[in-house]
């Protein structure tokens, strides 16, 4: 006999399914499933970030593999803060504070505050503990000041946010939402106006993802960010590629133990849920707030320009190893991709000096 979840997570969203009349786009389902205080994903105390799944992790993320990560990065990082006339580092979803770790103990006085936002409160505990020989040095925000200046950071953040389901029929466009039924969470869809962002030839039965709240974020971003520049380290595409005809179902996907799965409406909470970037829609979210894409290139390429090589020259084989996984192209070097943002500031960013892919943005 199948067994209905009856977690106190899918029981909150049953309700919820409820009183929005029997169907919750899935943005806000996604929302809920991670962010949902005390209970989604984000916010219980798993562990979610580690190399191993014995440590009971689910994935491991660039800063996490390779202290070098972290040190090239810093590189581009106290170049912009030169250019910015600013000692103010901000980091954005800081994860289990390694990233953090890594660009403090680079930058060393170079930066004088680095403050994290972050909507966990377990992986904010995590933080502190990692980070308290910094001091005060490192602060959390839970909201943006009306004017930022210095540079910001996201490794991985843009990922996480919710986003909406389109699926195309062959004939009309549909929202993809949850329904609840009496064997459990089930997917349903229903007609609506959104529409891809660019028109594009689609096959029936595709579906795809909308960034509403990724290109939001950003444009939030350019209204607080005087004077400075933003670095986002993510996985994902050009519009062009991201909507390809072969691209049927899309880029959702969950994460757990180390394993990869597309059911996100199984295991509500206990797995993480993604979905790959349209950094055509991030760039142009950024400009129509008033900020300059700087450029927009490969991770590997990116963590090259910065120095990451002759990082690797000193280290032992198996700091090689992990490093080497951030730049192979069958790794992270080509999925993962760095884009640059900028207001106020004259700057011939060092990670983009070989190989700018802006123009196919």
């Amino acid at each position: 006999m199948l067994e209905v979840d009856a977690s106190p997570l899918v029981t909150l969203i049953r309700q919820r399914i409820e009183r929005a009349g029997g169907w919750l786009p899935f943005d806000q389902f996604m929302a809920m499933a991670l962010y949902e205080p005390g209970l989604g994903y984000y916010a219980n105390a798993s562990p979610k970030f580690g190399l191993m799944p014995e440590g009971g992790s689910d994935f491991v993320t660039a800063p996490e593999l390779s202290p070098l990560f972290g040190q090239a990065l810093a590189r581009q990082v106290a170049q912009a803060l030169d250019c910015s006339a600013s000692a103010a580092v901000w980091e954005f979803g800081a994860g289990t504070g390694a990233l953090a770790e890594q660009l403090l103990d680079a930058l060393g006085e170079r930066a004088a505050s680095y403050t994290i936002v972050d909507v966990s409160e377990s992986l904010r505990a995590r933080q502190a503990q990692r980070l308290a020989r910094f001091g005060d040095k490192v602060q959390w925000a839970s909201r943006l000041p009306e004017q930022m200046t210095g540079v910001v950071v996201g490794n991985e953040v843009l990922d996480a946010m919710p986003v909406q389901l389109l699926h195309w029929d062959g004939s009309q466009w549909f929202e993809r939402g949850v329904g609840a039924t009496s064997l459990g969470l089930a997917w349903i869809d229903r007609p609506t106006p959104l529409r891809p962002p660019l028109e594009g030839v689609f096959v029936p039965g595709s579906v795809i993802e909308i960034h509403r709240q990724a290109e939001a974020f950003v444009r939030t971003l350019g209204a607080h960010l005087s004077r400075g520049a933003v670095f986002l380290l993510d996985y994902g595409f050009p519009e062009a590629e991201f909507y390809h005809p072969q691209r049927l179902g899309g880029t959702l996907m969950c994460h757990r133990a180390h394993r990869s799965d597309m059911d996100p409406l199984s295991d509500v909470g206990q797995k993480d849920i993604t979905a790959h970037i349209n950094f055509t829609g991030i760039a142009v979210a950024a400009q129509e707030a008033g900020l300059e894409v700087l450029g927009y290139t490969s991770q590997g390429r990116f963590l090259l320009n910065c120095g990451l090589l002759d990082m690797m020259a000193d280290a032992d084989y198996r700091a090689i190893s992990n490093a080497q996984k951030l730049l192979a192209e069958h790794e992270m070097g080509e999925l993962f991709k760095v884009i640059a943002l900028s207001r106020g500031i004259e700057l011939d960013a060092l990670g983009f000096a070989q190989g700018d892919r802006t123009h196919r943005l």
